[in-house]
């Protein structure tokens, strides 16, 4: 079980270094946000979005997303004033996924 929420982990964090200015471009590196800012909520969302996706693609079991669910929990309050914020996270998480594993390039 340790393995899978490792591998869960480094997905995570592994999204968070696709929002580079050089990758693509979540303005990470140019504006950081502070901790519990909405901004800061919504990349930790699209960073959890992303490695559930990795997760699945790499056939881990949901044993790991409880984990997850219970870190967003904490999210939530800043996260819901935003109505469109999950689909709009949930694009960036899969462009995030699929920069991971190499099907998509640097923004332009």
């Amino acid at each position: 079980m340790q393995h899978l929420e490792y591998y869960a982990t480094l997905f995570h964090e592994l999204a968070h270094s696709t929002g580079h200015s050089s990758r693509l471009d979540r303005q990470l590196d140019k504006q950081p946000q502070p901790l519990g800012s909405a901004d800061y909520g919504k990349e930790e969302l699209i960073a959890e979005m992303a490695s559930a996706f990795l997760c699945g693609n790499a056939g881990i079991k949901p044993a790991v997303i409880d984990n997850q669910a219970a870190y967003l929990q904490g999210w939530l309050k800043t996260l819901k004033q935003d109505k469109r914020l999950i689909v709009t996270a949930a694009g960036a998480a899969q462009k995030a996924a699929d920069w991971i594993r190499g099907e998509r390039q640097a923004q332009a």
